[in-house]
């Protein structure tokens, strides 16, 4: 099992900007894929992006690249997203998530990852 709990959500106005954290708790593992996605009203869960513990790559959505940084302290068992520039569609609840397999690519959707925090609501204002 993983235990995620997620910070750093509140209210800030357009073109700011805000950081999310991730603590992870449990069994995880250096291969092990972490993850954030997004869910605006009305709308599907979405990625955003993922990383590994260990390893120099990370992933992001088309729309948040160039924008989000996601990074990790694995001393921590953290792992962030910063946000930059943020626009009001950028608005919505954020989800922290791990993969529990072994052995399998970086996912981009939800059921992909078996473990999620509880959320954290990012409002962005015009």
């Amino acid at each position: 099992q993983v235990q995620l709990v997620e910070s750093g959500g509140g209210l800030v106005q357009a073109g700011e900007s805000l950081r999310l954290s991730c603590a992870a708790s449990g069994r995880t593992f250096s291969s092990q894929v972490m993850g954030w996605f997004r869910r605006a009203p009305g709308k599907e869960r979405e990625f955003v992006a993922a990383l590994r513990w260990r390893g120099p790559n990370t992933y992001y959505a088309d729309s948040v690249q160039g924008r989000f940084t996601m990074s990790r302290d694995n001393a921590k068992n953290t792992v962030y997203l910063h946000m930059n520039s943020l626009k009001p569609e950028d608005a919505a609840v954020y989800y922290c998530a791990a993969d529990s397999r072994v052995g399998y690519g970086v996912g981009t959707t939800e059921r992909e990852y078996g473990y999620w925090g509880q959320g954290t609501q990012v409002t962005v204002s015009s």
